[in-house]
């Protein structure tokens, strides 16, 4: 892996936020009691990261089709916009609140830290665009970038970029990483399969071992002891959990699809699912 010690990194000090009210409908199965997560007046809603606390990330489009990022903390939303962005979702976030994702500005697309109400920018140098998809608690960040030989992971610490890529695959995205320095996410191979991947002491364990004929796994998140959420697609879209080696589906009741995306130490979940016949995208957290 290479390491690069330039970073491009640019603070800001905006923040525009709304607070609103939570909507939710508690229901249970499988032994998980799932709650729903609509952004008020949202058309799509989806729920993406989850701390130790229990704050969430993620993002919902508007009638006007913008797209923002919210923050959900003790019941109340918080919409997160970058400063000039058109487009903007919330990833990731850590015991310090602090939250990761990314924005389109014209047509440009950029990563951001969002730290006490202060942006900054996040850039791997040379790439054409950077996607942070995930923070722990010691503040390392990863994600994935592009530039012209391909898409790649990357591990951001202390202000160095680390590039990540599977050997062999032909695309690469880190999408979360827990205190202990493990990392997970999703890897493209040769025959255009998608698989997921766990990262940990420098070696790749590829996780796509499912008693089904799973099409593709990508896994979403991880959590400090280790637990994996992500998601399979075989004849439809299911979340899952892997722990000690064991995958566990995850299935919102009467949902056409759903997709785990976060996990936090206390073991709870967050994802989407989609309702059937409608096809309305709704966020979730399950515990």
């Amino acid at each position: 892996m290479k390491r690069l010690k330039n970073t491009l990194i640019a603070p800001t000090a905006w923040l525009s936020t709304v607070i609103l009210f939570l909507a939710i409908a508690p229901f249970e199965a499988f032994g998980l009691t799932f709650t729903t997560i609509d952004v008020p007046g949202a058309i799509r809603t989806l729920a993406i990261g989850i701390n130790r606390c229990g704050d969430i990330v993620g993002w919902f489009q508007d009638p006007k089709g913008i797209i923002h990022g919210f923050l959900l903390s003790e019941g109340s939303f918080t919409t997160i916009d970058a400063p000039g962005a058109t487009h903007t979702v919330a990833l990731g976030i850590n015991a310090r609140r602090q939250i990761v994702g990314h924005h389109v500005s014209g047509e440009k697309f950029q990563s951001f830290l969002l730290d006490d109400g202060n942006f900054t920018t996040i850039d791997v140098p040379g790439s054409s665009s950077t996607g942070a998809q995930g923070i722990n608690n010691q503040g390392q960040i990863v994600g994935d970038y592009i530039d012209v030989s391909g898409t790649h992971g990357f591990l951001l610490d202390d202000g160095n970029f680390t590039i990540i890529d599977v050997p062999g695959a032909l695309a690469t995205k880190v999408r979360g990483l827990n205190a202990r320095g493990q990392l997970v996410g999703v890897y493209i191979d040769a025959r255009f399969t998608d698989h997921g991947f766990l990262l940990e002491d420098g070696n790749f364990t590829t996780i796509d071992d499912l008693p089904s004929a799973a099409r593709f796994v990508d896994a979403g998140g991880i959590n400090a002891r280790g637990q994996i959420v992500g998601e399979q697609f075989d004849e439809g879209m299911r979340g899952l959990l892997l722990d000690k080696g064991n995958f566990t589906t995850i299935d919102v009741p009467g949902a056409a699809g759903t997709t785990a995306l976060g996990i936090n130490a206390r073991g709870q979940i967050v994802g989407m699912y989609v309702t059937q016949g409608t096809g309305a995208e709704h966020g979730f957290v399950a515990e």
